[in-house]
Parts: C-alpha cells; sequence; structure tokens
C-alpha cells in the first residue's frame, strides 16, 4: 500500500447517502444521474423541482427546500456549478445568481456503485465458460497483435480485461452464494431435490470449459516472449498517453505499472507464481467440492424422506404371512426371518406374575399393556368429553350438612360458657374441632387493641389473660399448657 493525499483525506461526496435528509438527496442524486445517463449534464433548479414534485411522494416539497438542498450537494462537492449569464436582462437577475448544476465525477461513480448494490438481488451471479473461451482467444492473439498499431492493441487490451474481470467477480459471487447461510438452509430442505440435479449439471459444464480452456491459456502465456509482451505493453500506454483529460495528469510511469500489473495478475490466475497453485486449480477445487457436498445433502434428504414413507403396505404384506404360518412354532421362526435375531429389541414390565415357575414361557401368561407416547414437545393426550352433571341436590346436600356440623360446634361451645364466660382453666376434655374455634378466637382477640372480636354469629368478646397463672387444657389428641386465659362476651363485660 502507498499513502497519498487522496487515500487519507475524508471523502465528503459520500455524506449525502447518510445524511439527516437523505430522502431528499438520493432522490436529486438520481435525478442527477439517470440525465447524465442522457447526456444531459447540466439543469437548472426549476428542472431538478419539476421532476421531484413530478412524483406523488414529493407532493409537499417547496422550492425553498430544493434550492437548500442543492446548496448542501454543493458544499459536499457532489454538484458542480456555475452561473448562467446567457439570459440575464438586468443587474437584478445578475445579482440572483440563476445557477447552472453538474454531477461531479466522484458522485457518478457513487451513483453508479448505489445501482449495483440495489440490484444485487436482481443481477445476481453466474459462471460463464464462454468468458474463458474469450480469454483463450485473445490469449492465443498476443504473438500477431503485437505487430497492430496502438488502437486494435488497445481493443484487444481492454475485451481481455473486461472479460477477466468479468469472469472473477462472477465465480466469487457465486460461489460465495452457495457457501451463504441461506443456501445452506436451503440444501436442507425437500425443494432442494427438485433444483440439485439442474444445479450440478450447471456447475459441471463449468469444470469442463476450466478443463477445455485453462490448460491451453497457461501453456500460451507460458510461451510468451518478454520482448513481444515489451511492445504491446508499449502500444496500450502511448495510446493511455494520447487520450487528452482535462483534469487528472497520468505519467507514463502509473500507466506502465498498471498495465504491467493487470498482465501479472492474469498470470498468477492462470498459471500460478513461485511454485504455489494458480487460481483456476483451486476454482477447480472448490466447485468439485460443491458438487460433493449438494450429493450428500440431497442423499441425506432422500433417506429421510424414505425413512418417513408410508408403510401400510409393507406391514400388510408381514401380516399376511404370519396369518398364514399353522402354529406358534413356525410364527416364531417367521418373527427370527422377518425382524431378526441380531439385535432384538427387550421390553421391561413391572407386572405382576401368576406364578414363579420358571418353566412358564411369556406367551403363557396374561399380556402386560403399555402405553405408547410421542416423545415430540407438542404432544397432548385427547381430552375426554363428558356432559356437564346436575349436582344441585348434592350441592344442597353438602351445603345442609355444614349448616348442621356448625349448629352443633355452637352448641358444645355454648354447653361451655358459665355466666356468659368461656374460662379455659375449667374447661372438659375438647374435641380437635371445638379446639380450633376457641384458638381461632383468641388469635383474633390478640390482633385487636383492645382484645375484643366477634364471633361468627355476631357476638362480641373480650379476652382476659392472666400474666402469672397457667392452666392446662385437655384435648382428644393431647394436652397443651397455656397462660390462663377467659372469653367474656359483651352481656357481661
Amino acid at each position: 500500500m502507498q499513502v497519498s493525499d487522496k487515500l487519507i483525506k475524508p471523502l465528503t461526496e459520500a455524506k449525502y447517502l447518510n445524511a439527516d435528509n437523505v430522502s431528499r438527496y438520493r432522490c436529486i442524486m438520481r435525478i442527477f444521474f439517470e440525465n447524465y445517463e442522457k447526456l444531459r449534464y447540466w439543469l437548472y433548479q426549476e428542472d431538478v423541482y419539476e421532476q421531484m414534485i413530478a412524483d406523488p411522494f414529493w407532493a409537499d416539497y417547496k422550492i425553498e427546500q430544493c434550492q437548500q438542498d442543492l446548496a448542501m450537494l454543493t458544499e459536499w462537492k457532489n454538484l458542480n456549478t456555475i452561473q448562467d449569464t446567457k439570459k440575464v436582462s438586468s443587474i437584478e437577475e445578475f445579482k440572483n445568481k440563476k445557477y447552472r448544476y453538474q454531477m461531479s465525477e466522484y458522485s457518478v461513480e457513487i451513483e453508479r456503485l448505489v445501482l449495483r448494490l440495489e440490484n444485487l438481488l436482481v443481477e445476481g451471479a453466474s459462471l460463464e465458460p464462454t468468458l474463458l473461451e474469450r480469454i483463450r482467444r485473445n490469449v492465443e492473439k498476443i504473438p500477431d497483435i503485437a505487430v497492430h498499431d496502438k488502437d486494435e492493441v488497445h481493443t484487444w487490451w481492454d475485451d481481455l480485461n473486461n472479460d477477466f474481470v468479468r469472469l472473477n467477480q462472477n465465480y466469487q459471487d457465486y460461489i460465495r452464494d452457495l457457501n451463504s447461510v441461506k443456501s445452506e438452509e436451503m440444501m436442507h430442505t425437500k425443494e432442494f431435490l427438485v433444483f440439485k440435479d439442474r444445479l450440478i449439471e450447471y456447475l459441471r459444464s463449468f469444470i469442463k470449459g476450466l478443463q477445455r480452456n485453462v490448460g491451453v491459456i497457461e501453456e500460451c502465456l507460458r510461451q510468451q516472449e518478454e520482448n513481444r509482451l515489451n511492445q504491446i505493453f508499449d502500444k496500450v500506454v502511448e495510446y493511455e498517453l494520447s487520450i487528452p483529460r482535462m483534469d487528472t495528469v497520468l505519467t507514463r510511469q502509473m500507466i506502465e505499472q498498471n498495465v504491467v500489473g493487470r498482465y501479472q495478475s492474469m498470470y498468477d490466475w492462470f498459471v500460478g507464481s513461485e511454485g504455489q497453485e494458480n487460481e483456476a486449480g483451486k476454482l477447480f477445487d472448490v466447485t468439485n467440492d460443491i458438487i460433493r457436498r449438494i450429493t450428500r445433502y440431497a442423499a441425506a434428504l432422500s433417506e429421510k424422506n424414505a425413512l418417513g414413507a408410508n408403510r401400510k403396505e409393507e406391514y400388510k404384506k408381514v401380516a399376511e404371512l404370519f396369518m398364514r404360518c399353522e402354529d406358534l412354532s413356525q410364527a416364531h421362526k417367521m418373527s427370527a426371518m422377518v425382524f431378526g435375531m441380531e439385535k432384538p429389541f427387550h421390553v421391561s414390565a413391572d407386572s405382576i406374575r401368576e406364578t414363579d415357575s420358571i418353566n412358564k414361557g411369556v406367551y403363557e401368561e396374561k399380556p402386560f399393556c403399555i402405553d405408547l407416547k410421542p416423545r415430540v414437545r407438542t404432544y397432548r393426550e385427547k381430552t375426554k368429553r363428558s356432559s356437564i352433571v346436575e349436582a344441585r341436590e348434592k350441592k344442597l346436600e353438602t351445603r345442609r350438612k355444614i349448616i348442621e356440623r356448625q349448629k352443633e360446634e355452637m352448641r358444645k361451645i355454648n354447653e361451655l360458657e358459665k355466666d356468659g364466660m368461656i374460662d379455659f382453666a375449667e374447661l372438659p376434655v375438647l374435641e380437635p374441632g371445638i379446639r380450633e374455634i376457641l384458638l381461632k378466637w383468641i388469635s383474633d382477640a390478640l390482633e385487636s387493641a383492645d382484645f375484643s372480636a366477634r364471633t361468627d354469629d355476631g357476638r362480641t368478646y373480650k379476652l382476659y389473660k392472666s400474666d402469672s397463672e397457667t392452666c392446662v387444657v385437655h384435648c382428644e389428641d393431647g394436652n397443651f399448657t397455656m397462660p390462663r386465659m377467659r372469653l367474656v362476651f359483651d352481656e357481661n363485660v
């Protein structure tokens, strides 16, 4: 790499591709480029504005906005301007400075690049054996072309270089597409089986073109004399120097380096250098690898589809063979022949045997049924549909039993009450249900600031607790010791 001022300076011409008003700038530059292709190099502000508002998308576009956009593109060196003084009829018109605008060289190349990027998926890449044949024919002309004038030599040189550049770009893009993630995913789909034969045939035809032409091109390049090549290079350089250029100064040394470098690249591609394999051989190997990979994927897909085929007819045929067996012994022999005995499958079951006798065979015992379920995440067991059962009477019966139980509990609690008070030190042996109700009343009272609470039937009571005395509460399932407490109902507070 050789560092120069052009290499390290910022490329301001590309700013319009990512600026704030990129949609307006890109549309304006596309208008200039389309007119440039029609050999209409200079445009007025009014011309640009009319073409912008002709599209409904820019129906609200203003002439002031157009003027600002053109001024910004001019500042970024995307447009060159010149003041038009032909139609000026007064000093006032001269002061208004009516400009004409033209695309700069950088902007033309940037728009061409943007167009190629926009049409990448439309154009695509390809492998063209015809390019190899054209390169072979042009290389074979090297001994004779040296004696022609510089115009014919330059035309021949341009054709040879253009074909070589197209060959490189096309094969690199095509191989890149075949090795992409998207192509890899497609090779695992069923649709690929329909497409793979045509793809393999296309790649093989390209390989045949390589085998047919690369050897001839390599031999021709090896046999070329240095003096004859120098004559061709000199004529190409003289033609390039004879082209008048307005703002570009090319020296003889720069053009010679370009011409010799291009030829050396072509020589290395077909012949190789310093004992290294040439690019043509690498391309041959890469293409063969892709063919093998396509064939391998296609075989795997075919095998996968074969495994998933409908084997209903096969199963019916096997069942017919078993039905023709005269007895169980013959069926065992048929099973060994059909299913094989090399790797038999054994299914174990945790079943209860009717007898522990070792002389009783598995066919003499009752079968054990196993429900097999698919090993997939999406599997769901089928729900059994059932009608809604009328449970009104059952609910009423349940409600009646609950009410009776509550009344019975409250009756037993009322029996524990003496003089409007329940003293835990004087309680008899309690049932677990009664004990839970009394402890719940104590818990509710303890949560209150004044140790009062309300029962389920609406009676208000207050808890009195002794800090010094304790008592033992006797229950059917055990006894427990607690501080002496009394529950006094409000009519006795």
